[in-house]
């Protein structure tokens, strides 16, 4: 049996929605003052004076406390994607893609990853924000019965005209983006950019940071750099080209690199360093008196200097042992 409110409430008074709102299609907020009042005056007074008030109060609110949701959402899927990316828990197939140092050094492929994971996710992270709380701003805006129109138009031109003045930092950005999504360097690896060389400390979306052999810092920004060579990346080649009297045998002094090469390439401590069998080129050049002789060995990313050093040192020993002359080559 259905309860008349009118024997509940003493100020209940007959009518409907519509009428009590004066609106043929009352909001929902007003509809729902009618059903828990059901009074004519006191729906009136709401729909009057509280209702789009209160409406545009509470549409800002959800419309915020969406964004934020999405917000969260969208970090929390970007922070899970650069944590396996940074772990290495990616699968074989996007490894292998990723994959550009020695693979004998996990450590540094695992620093490497972790850096770009980072990176990257800082980005990501503030592009989400600013697209996602952007747009729940101009929703609220809108809300609040502002034109938008002359606003975009304000923040087009404000745009074009900032873009002008900061281009060469949109440019570093891009660069700097590109280069860490194309993995060029990494953290640890030794590079030459043309106007330095050095070794990589640090790399940001806007500069490189880099330490030279003398031990200068230099900060290169990302957008001025038009190549970079790295000699760190996969593997590296030492490369010595030996110049010895050209009145010496040269099959013999072949042979003596060849087996000094491959005595460094067994030694323990060098072994881990040099990837394949050393060779020996051969003639490389005649330069006055001397023959140079060009020796290759094959090494893990960043050792090819030290073990270039190293093989010079043997070399000269066994030069000396077998009364082999070292000549210097003429110049041009």
């Amino acid at each position: 049996m259905l309860v008349d409110a009118q024997s509940l409430l003493p100020w209940a008074q007959n009518g409907t929605p519509e009428a009590a709102c004066r609106d043929q299609t009352p909001s929902t907020g007003c509809r729902l003052v009618w059903n828990v009042s059901h009074s004519t005056d006191f729906t009136h007074f709401y729909a009057t004076w509280l209702d789009k008030p209160l409406g545009t109060v509470l549409s800002i609110i959800l419309t915020f406390a969406f964004a934020l949701v999405v917000r969260n959402i969208a970090h929390r899927m970007i922070t899970k994607v650069t944590v396996r990316m940074s772990e290495g828990t990616m699968s074989e197939k996007v490894k292998e893609r990723s994959r550009t140092v020695f693979e004998g050094s996990p450590a540094l492929l695992n620093q490497r990853r972790a850096q770009r994971a980072k990176t990257l996710g800082s980005v990501l992270n503030s592009v989400a924000s600013i697209v996602i709380m952007g747009t729940a701003a101009f929703s609220i805006l809108g809300s609040l019965g502002l034109n938008l129109a002359p606003i975009l138009a304000s923040a087009s031109v404000i745009g074009v005209a900032v873009g002008f003045g900061a281009q060469n930092i949109v440019k570093d950005f891009l660069a700097g983006l590109f280069m860490l999504l194309e993995d060029q360097y990494g953290v640890g690896d030794f590079i030459d950019v043309g106007s330095a060389k050095g070794t990589v400390e640090a790399v940001t979306l806007r500069v490189t940071r880099m330490r030279d052999v003398n031990g200068v810092v230099w900060y290169v920004p990302n957008g001025e750099i038009k190549k970079v060579g790295n000699e760190s990346q996969n593997w590296g080649r030492a490369v010595l080209d030996i110049p010895v009297d050209i009145r010496e045998d040269t099959e013999k002094v072949k042979e003596i690199l060849q087996a000094t090469a491959d005595e460094l390439a067994a030694s323990p401590g060098w072994e881990d360093m040099i990837l394949e069998k050393p060779s020996v080129w051969g003639v490389q050049a005649l330069a006055g008196d001397a023959i140079v002789i060009r020796v290759v060995l094959k090494t893990a990313p960043g050792k090819q200097g030290e073990i270039a050093r190293e093989l010079r040192e043997r070399v000269k020993n066994a030069f000396d042992d077998a009364g082999v002359a070292v000549a210097t080559p003429a110049t041009t």
